[in-house]
């Protein structure tokens, strides 16, 4: 999860005083479990001074914070959240300071760096001449301290090493991997419980409940710990969530069993029945396991569609620097930058093009397949593919400015937004757990006062079976979920939704309008038809009334027919990279023709290709082009009949 921070907004007082800066922010939250944690952040981050507004997502772990800077700083914001028994992600940079010379210098740069906001701790060490930086990332950047450390008068060295989105990846798979050994092993000495519950032994089988317990004890302090774990976290500060349902329930169960098991005469003097309840405690933890564990996986899994965003910029970037081609890190490209990009290669960010001219495939921006023609002047947007020719051009937006990061930010902010039912189902959640305990609370005493023999036991297990099966994790969950599931999928397919209200009110559209020229595409083009005027004969065709020609179609004709020209053009097309020359092969091998080798090919940028077929001059292009034909046709055509 990535923390991120919106433009500044401002707004003037009603009275006419000085303008009201406000800055948005997302922070990563950690421990949230169910919706009440939720609720329980927003009021906690509600009540710190400058607050304007507190959004949380379940889903995403993040909170949206709307706040005054002048009234509220990002440790204000972190220490409630710590209050509230919670914490903020953030992460450390490993940042190589080059021209440091004395204690002096080290200080001078940490000062510089403490200054960035965002920035919560910084060291500089002198003997390794590196900055370690503990910062909140979105309000910083690498980019930001480069800049702080260069106006302190020292430089930023190329390598550096960020714990970000790949330890987040690392982070997320190790708690996968957590949550599935605890489950399955939950279940597995769950599963043995119960089995030894229902088979008669031929001795008394209160002998078994040591055993029992040795087995079941560490299910409940191992497996169930971060049970334990979130509901202290929340208890000590006077609330509850959903880890406080299960640690009441499984605990109850537990601690009746050991007193059981250790103290039977206890039970039997008070007519009751020795009975023990280790696996019902240890399946209840097993299956809310279960669900942390498929909860994990689909929040890992709808993130897929940032990663995969991310994914479509290249990491590197060839940049002319005092002349020389070097290959740097993309987060190393600034402004003004000169870049080179050749065939194939990915644009690495947004610029202008100043020297050479090429194809541009912007499908991945535009849905559009057939590449954009570029030269001196035009604009190229990163992440979209270089086809044909060599260019240079000038970086003009880098970093979170370019048009993939704003794409990947719309996304993010998306997925992190909230429909309207999910914020009444977080007021309701609000209320929901210590409602359910004073239920559970009312059911036992119902139960113990009225119920049948042997009236603690059944009241024992409605107490814990109105605590479990409440659990409210679909009420937090299942909206915030979906809105990821539903924007990660329409990322995937190209479009975007603006957020949870938008997703929330599209069952009530009956009219969808479409900007694609009325139609809807495949995304590549196909041939459709070869239109041949009845006069054409093949391009190439010098033969005369005392030289016999040596590119005819057929045995008996020269006139061109769809099936020829189309068996001509696919043969000068193969092997093209270009959506029109593709589709051309492709229709030709529908048809079945057998492609002839190509005797020689030239590639004319922006235009088109000539090619010589079996001694047949071909050429393939757009007007400009067949404009110009007349111009060396002739030369062209004595090269084809000489081959």
């Amino acid at each position: 999860m990535v923390i991120e921070e919106r433009p500044q907004t401002t707004t003037v007082d009603p009275e006419g005083a000085a303008p009201r800066v406000t800055r948005e922010i997302g922070l990563p939250i950690t421990g949230m479990t169910c919706a009440s944690c939720v609720r329980r952040v927003e009021r906690t981050l509600s009540k710190v001074p400058g607050v304007a507004e507190a959004n949380v997502n379940l889903a995403t772990e993040q909170a949206t914070v709307t706040y005054d800077p002048a009234q509220a700083t990002l440790p204000d914001l972190q220490a409630a959240v710590e209050r509230a028994g919670y914490g903020v992600r953030k992460e450390e940079v490993s940042l190589p300071v080059r021209g440091m010379t004395c204690a002096s210098c080290v200080r001078r740069v940490e000062r510089a760096i403490a200054k960035v906001p965002g920035v919560e701790a910084v060291a500089v060490n002198l003997a390794t001449e590196h900055a370690t930086i503990d910062f909140y990332p979105g309000a910083a950047s690498v980019a930001d301290f480069r800049a702080a450390v260069e106006r302190a008068g020292y430089t930023i060295g190329e390598e550096a090493t960020t714990d970000s989105g790949d330890g987040l990846a690392e982070e997320r798979a190790h708690e996968i991997t957590s949550l599935r050994n605890k489950f399955a092993v939950s279940l597995g000495v769950g599963l043995l419980l119960m089995g030894a519950m229902f088979v008669r032994w031929p001795f008394d089988h209160t002998r078994l409940f040591p055993l029992m317990f040795l087995l079941s004890t560490p299910i409940q302090f191992w497996a169930g710990w971060q049970f334990y774990r979130g509901a202290w976290a929340a208890g000590r500060h006077g609330s509850t969530n959903m880890n406080t349902l299960v640690a009441v329930g499984t605990t109850a169960a537990y601690g009746y069993s050991v007193f059981v098991t250790f103290f039977p005469q206890f039970v039997q003097r008070a007519g009751l029945q020795p009975q023990i309840y280790y696996e019902s405690a240890v399946i209840i933890i097993a299956l809310i396991l279960m669900g942390r564990w498929l909860e994990a996986r689909a929040k890992g899994q709808t993130s897929a569609a940032i990663k995969s965003l991310l994914g479509l910029a290249p990491k590197t970037a060839r940049v002319i620097r005092n002349g020389t081609e070097i290959d740097l890190p993309l987060e190393q490209v600034v402004g003004g930058d000169l870049l080179r990009v050749r065939p194939g290669d990915k644009v690495p960010v947004d610029g202008v093009l100043v020297e050479g001219r090429s194809a541009v495939d912007e499908s991945m921006l535009t849905g559009e397949s057939i590449p954009v023609e570029k030269g001196p002047g035009d604009g190229v947007i990163g992440a979209t593919i270089n086809k044909t020719g060599a260019f240079t051009f000038r970086a003009t937006k880098v970093g979170k400015d370019t048009a993939l990061a704003q794409i990947v930010a719309l996304v993010e902010q998306a997925q992190g937004s909230k429909a309207p039912i999910q914020r009444l189902a977080d007021v309701i959640s609000g209320y929901f757990v210590p409602a359910i305990l004073g239920i559970a609370a009312f059911t036992f005493v119902g139960w113990f006062i009225w119920g049948p023999d042997p009236r603690f036991t059944f009241a024992l297990q409605a107490f814990i079976a109105v605590l479990i099966i409440a659990c409210p994790c679909a009420l937090g969950l299942a909206t915030p979920t979906a809105i990821m599931v539903g924007t990660g999928k329409g990322a995937e397919a190209g479009i975007l939704i603006r957020g949870g209200e938008a997703l929330e009110g599209a069952h009530r559209v009956n009219t969808i309008v479409l900007d694609k020229t009325g139609t809807l595409t495949r995304g590549k083009p196909v041939v459709t038809d070869v239109v041949v005027r009845r006069e054409s004969r093949v391009v190439g065709d010098t033969s005369d009334s005392t030289t016999q020609p040596t590119n005819e179609l057929s045995h008996d004709s020269r006139l061109a027919t769809r099936d020829s020209l189309l068996r001509l053009a696919a043969a000068a097309e193969r092997g093209s990279e270009h959506p029109l020359g593709e589709a051309i092969v492709e229709r030709a091998r529908e048809l079945g023709l057998e492609l002839p080798p190509v005797e020689s090919f030239e590639s004319v940028t922006g235009r088109g290709i000539s090619a010589v077929v079996e001694g047949h001059a071909v050429l393939l292009g757009n007007a400009a082009l067949l404009r110009d034909w007349s111009v060396g046709l002739g030369e062209f055509v004595e090269q084809a009949n000489t081959l």
